[in-house]
């Protein structure tokens, strides 16, 4: 159990003032690392740092420029290194068919969810090249590999499809040099996105006929995926997705 030990690393999440991304700060957290979570909603933030002894709350907004430079130098400042990114800021749009998706959804959803983990892959890459180790993880989704009708959303379905492809790309270039990129594609599980659809019987009959396990996700459920990636048990993996879906993307 000693490779999926992360004591005195330092690990920057996004999207962290809610739902998968603050359940990532908890779990990197209580298995020792130190913690930069950045998210928009700042007072988010401080709440779930009073909590954990080793943090830092940075205000982000992820399709900002100098937000990212911030972010960066902020770890950097707090921690000295920076060896694990968990990409987890995410938008998803109304549910509409694509003949009628509004521009405006279609930019602002690959702004957050490709543009924006790119711009801070890039920087944390670099420092990460520098030291020779680091560990980025993607948070794609299952329809980044499959459609998605009848959720008709194709900003997000371009979007996460994209951060599957991009996260081989960059795994196979930076392999030889220390950095590992991999990715995670959750099925449905409980989140501030997906809130709707928890008490909704119709939702709920959706994900049950799709779905070979018959339910969404439990809120642990990610987590050895998360350290698995993190941690050194991963120490000869890159450049791959791994579904924790129930066996949606299966059949």
């Amino acid at each position: 159990m000693d490779r999926f030990d992360v004591s005195g690393r330092t690990a920057i999440i996004t999207g962290a003032s809610s739902g998968l991304g603050r359940r990532f700060a908890e779990v990197l957290h209580d298995a020792g690392a130190n913690v930069v979570i950045a998210a928009r909603r700042i007072e988010k933030l401080h709440e779930l740092a009073s909590h954990l002894p080793r943090s830092r709350a940075v205000g982000c907004d992820v399709t900002r420029h100098d937000d990212r430079v911030a972010l960066v130098a902020e770890a950097r400042e707090a921690f000295g290194s920076i060896d694990i990114l968990v990409n987890n800021a995410g938008v998803s749009g109304p549910v509409v068919p694509s003949e009628v998706q509004a521009w405006e959804q279609w930019e602002n959803t690959l702004a957050v969810n490709l543009s924006g983990l790119f711009g801070i892959t890039q920087l944390v890459a670099r420092h990460m090249l520098d030291q020779g180790k680091g560990s980025i993880i993607n948070v794609a989704s299952i329809f980044g590999l499959v459609g998605s009708a009848p959720v008709l959303d194709s900003a997000y379905v371009a979007a996460k499809g994209a951060v599957v492809n991009l996260t081989r790309g960059l795994g196979a270039e930076w392999a030889d040099r220390g950095v590992r990129v991999n990715a995670i594609a959750p099925g449905w599980f409980p989140s501030e996105m997906t809130d709707h659809m928890v008490d909704n019987e119709r939702s709920q009959r959706y994900i049950a006929r799709s779905c070979p396990m018959g339910r969404m996700g439990h809120e642990d459920e990610l987590d050895g995926a998360l350290l698995f990636f993190a941690s050194d048990a991963s120490s000869f993996c890159t450049g791959q997705t791994l579904a924790i879906d129930g066996g949606w993307t299966a059949i």
